[in-house]
């Protein structure tokens, strides 16, 4: 059976057409109400963006998902993990600092906002699974403490793993900074000397201490390396190469699905998804900076399978016509895989990793909400 993924694009004529009131039929159509009983803690799990970034979803857009929520009886908050890299949100206080500067604070969103995995990234909950690439998966903690959970997410490029839409949110978003390493570990850059100026831009900027000067080139000590791949984003010269990733990159996406498996394990009912197709730019929103968009805005995607919502997202993009004059130098056409493109990852095994473990399907029915 095919699970339904609701679709509405962002064409808007009156007020009735304005994504708050859209979302709000949205979010009645897929039956949201039936996640949340009753005084349920619900964790609005979402990405802050990174300072320096603009692309990452409005506060009005949170805002509206909380209203919706309380209007069922829930009691909602708005919430992420602390990130591995050095940057505005590795630790609890810069992480609030950086919400609050764009805008996620009470008076905007009307909920509170909990970082998942505590002040330092410690405060987690390690899940047994047992699977193929992990036997536990750590978690930040108000992650399972929730008693439901609404995944809103901003669908664009990944430089490891093709794209980031439900579950690179959930999966990875959700771990804690050991878990984030967990999930990284044995992948790693490279150094292109050519390339390579040798500004220093990225040494103090390396979380695991792993990069130096020497000889007026950076190095990459392998053994301090924990493949975060920050170098790789924040390069002022783009000579940080994921050469490696090519053959790792593979793991990495079944580490982030073993992930959700352990996050959803036996509460599946108790989670919503939601994935804004809009300001889809190559890279996530922890860069800090953002490229112009890829495709045009597309619309907004709600479903209970996590899956099948990512399906109908790389579906929705790769069917765009892709104008000139982005990063996307090939495969710009209708039904060319964009996404593959702008990569050179075979992101599709991520979704066929998540349904053999039963996470959803990739078959799926998009139902139009006007």
């Amino acid at each position: 059976m095919m699970s339904d993924v609701f679709f509405t694009d962002l064409r808007a004529f009156m007020e009735r057409d304005n994504v708050q009131n859209k979302l709000a039929r949205m979010f009645k159509r897929a039956k949201f109400g039936e996640i949340v009983t009753k005084g349920d803690l619900v964790a609005i799990k979402t990405h802050f963006g990174e300072m320096g970034n603009t692309a990452f979803l409005r506060p009005q857009f949170i805002s509206k998902i909380v209203d919706l929520v309380v209007a069922v009886g829930g009691r909602p908050f708005l919430t992420d993990s602390n990130t591995l890299y050095v940057g505005s949100r590795s630790n609890a206080v810069d992480h609030l600092w950086t919400a609050a500067r764009h805008g996620f604070v009470y008076p905007s969103v009307n909920a509170p906002v909990i970082i998942a995995d505590g002040l330092k990234g410690k405060e987690e909950v390690e899940v047994e699974v047992g699977l193929k690439r992990c036997r536990t998966v750590k978690v930040g903690a108000a992650a399972m403490h929730a008693d439901s959970v609404i995944c809103v997410s901003h669908y664009k490029g990944h430089i490891a793993t093709g794209f980031g839409g439900a579950m690179k949110n959930l999966g990875m978003g959700f771990g804690s900074r050991a878990g984030k390493l967990e999930m990284h570990c044995g992948m790693g850059p490279e150094v292109n000397k050519g390339r390579c100026r040798g500004c220093g831009y990225c040494v103090p900027r390396c979380p695991g201490k792993a990069i130096e000067i020497i000889d007026g080139k950076a190095h990459i000590d392998k053994g301090a390396c924990i493949g975060c791949g920050e170098c790789v984003v924040i390069c002022l010269h783009q000579a940080m190469e994921a050469k490696d990733w090519s053959s790792d990159n593979m793991a990495l996406q079944e580490k982030i699905v073993e992930y959700c498996y352990g996050i959803m394990r036996g509460r599946h009912e108790k989670f919503g998804f939601v994935t804004f197709v809009m300001d889809v730019v190559p890279y996530c929103d922890c860069a800090p900076w953002n490229d112009v968009s890829v495709v045009p805005d597309i619309g907004i995607l709600m479903s209970k399978d996590i899956v099948a919502i990512d399906q109908a997202a790389c579906d929705l993009v790769n069917a765009q016509q892709g104008p000139e004059g982005t990063a996307l130098e090939k495969g710009r056409g209708r039904g060319e895989d964009k996404v593959k493109a702008l990569t050179n990852i075979n992101w599709e095994h991520q979704l066929e990793y998540a349904e053999e473990l039963g996470l959803g399907k990739r078959e799926y029915r998009l139902v139009t909400v006007k």
